[in-house]
């Protein structure tokens, strides 16, 4: 009997400990959802557990979600009503990934520079005109072990981070994903470089997009220094590469280490379907 009741406290706890920290991936569709379902959608996030939204962008390319008194920006004003914290995404270009596969050596420092120089501006109108109380940023642009396998890459990476978060009133939040050629050790490394910054820095686990075996996933996160945290993906890919992002909700994966965890993304959590469109 006490065995049987601690696997159904455990069952009970599980939800509210994974979804303490959501990502949420504002998308243009998200526009037809209405304030009565926003208001619903928050107050079920909050029993679910959760305490900290962090919104991946408030601009992308040339949407800015209604700006200052736009859907997002009502949407999160509710958010904060229902008592959850906010960290605000900053500006993604869409060509993003694309122009790091042209660029090199100054041209990608050049671009760097350019796009958080957009941040910085997206930066400002949140701060002066959506009015919101925000706990933190997050910059929009993922690193990876691809584009930044080379030292030179990333020692210039980070010293633009390190001024650029040197310009903001909170702190900064920024993402990174494993694909093989960095090794373990070295990744780990790496991001606990970046985590010195005072950034808190996430690493998404893989398991959703299934890139790397689960094998090398867990070596991968294993090396992570503890004071880099764990995105745990709530999703399972469906579609090809080079075909439009699919996916099916999945439960996270869930760690017994000693990082904190956040979940991507809060549209594939149960609660969500049916008020956030799916893709």
């Amino acid at each position: 009997m006490r065995t049987l009741l601690a696997i159904c406290l455990l069952t009970l706890c599980l939800p509210a400990a994974a979804d303490q920290r959501l990502f949420y991936q504002p998308l243009n569709r998200d526009a037809s959802v209405t304030p009565a379902q926003w208001q619903q959608l928050w107050r079920a996030t909050a029993a679910q557990g959760g305490k900290t939204l962090i919104v991946q962008w408030s601009a992308y390319g040339d949407s800015d979600f209604g700006g200052a008194k736009g859907w997002l920006a009502n949407s999160l004003r509710e958010a904060r009503a229902q008592g959850l914290e906010l960290v605000l995404g900053l500006y993604m270009d869409p060509s993003y990934y694309q122009r790091l596969e042209q660029l090199d050596g100054e041209g990608l420092s050049s671009y760097w520079k350019a796009q958080l120089g957009r941040s910085l501006g997206q930066y400002t109108q949140l701060r002066d005109r959506w009015q919101l109380a925000v706990d933190g940023w997050y910059l929009p642009m993922e690193l990876d072990d691809l584009h930044f396998r080379e030292s030179s890459r990333r020692d210039a990476l980070y010293s633009q981070l390190q001024a650029f978060n040197r310009q903001l009133d909170k702190p900064l939040h920024i993402s990174a994903f494993s694909v093989g050629k960095l090794a373990p050790r070295v990744n780990g490394a790496w991001l606990g470089q970046l985590a010195s910054l005072g950034l808190t820095v996430w690493w998404q686990d893989g398991a959703g997009t299934g890139r790397l075996p689960a094998l090398v996933r867990d070596g991968y996160e294993q090396a992570l220094p503890c004071r880099v945290g764990v995105v745990r993906e709530a999703f399972r890919q469906v579609s090809a590469p080079g075909q439009v992002f699919k996916a099916q909700p999945a439960e996270p994966k869930l760690g017994t280490g000693c990082h904190a965890e956040a979940v991507f993304d809060l549209r594939y959590r149960p609660w969500a379907r049916g008020v956030l469109p799916q893709n």
